[in-house]
């Protein structure tokens, strides 16, 4: 089975084998209209965040300009939220945790971070009651769920905007771990059995944010 989402040109690939054409345009427009859909969808099945957060931030170039991407993951590898922001200062740091703790509506037990003093003075202002780790290698978790976002920017060849740019990945890690189930812990047949209850209840969510037909 595919994953979802799927490239533009996987998605006219896919339609073409149907006898169907569709312009790469109308394609953009369903992914950006439906993945979001789906990807709000399954936020609201997620359980609880855990209480040990991993804030962290990478370079991306949008239309060639460098701009930041900040991105928060807790214990179990679940992406909190993420921001586009043009700097990496103390005002960047502090707007980014201040937007977790209005997305998650919870307060972290532990917050690790890089060696960065910008990341220490946001912590200091935003959560100063929430204990701060931080030293070379604590905070991998966060640095390597930044490898999809680079496996799909180099398939589409870069980003064009921020606005775009924040809009694709709000839906893409919304929906991509979803139909990512750790296989190297799974046998063949218990990944097949996860992967088709994943794709029904895809199917459900995208079924019940469609319009009404009149």
């Amino acid at each position: 089975m595919r994953q979802f989402p799927l490239g533009f040109r996987e998605v006219e690939e896919l339609m073409l084998e149907r006898g169907v054409l569709v312009s790469h345009g109308t394609v953009r427009r369903w992914c950006a209209r439906f993945g979001q859909i789906c990807a709000s969808g399954l936020r609201r099945r997620w359980p609880r965040p855990g209480d040990n957060w991993h804030p962290d931030e990478v370079f991306v170039e949008i239309d060639g300009e460098l701009k930041y991407l900040w991105r928060a993951v807790d214990a179990d590898d679940a992406v909190l939220d993420l921001l586009v922001q043009n700097r990496r200062d103390k005002a960047a740091a502090r707007r980014f945790l201040r937007r977790l703790l209005r997305t998650t509506l919870t307060v972290p037990r532990v917050i690790v971070t890089d060696k960065p003093r910008s990341c220490r003075a946001a912590h200091r202002e935003v959560m100063s009651s929430v204990e701060r780790r931080s030293y070379k290698g604590l905070n991998n978790r966060a640095e390597n769920s930044h490898r999809p976002t680079r496996q799909r920017e180099r398939a589409m060849k870069g980003f064009r905007s921020a606005g775009e740019t924040q809009r694709f990945l709000a839906a893409f890690n919304g929906t991509s771990p979803h139909f990512r189930p750790r296989r190297h812990l799974m046998t063949a047949p218990g990944h097949h059995a996860e992967t088709t209850i994943r794709f029904v209840i895809r199917n459900q969510i995208t079924a019940s944010g469609r319009p009404a037909k009149a």
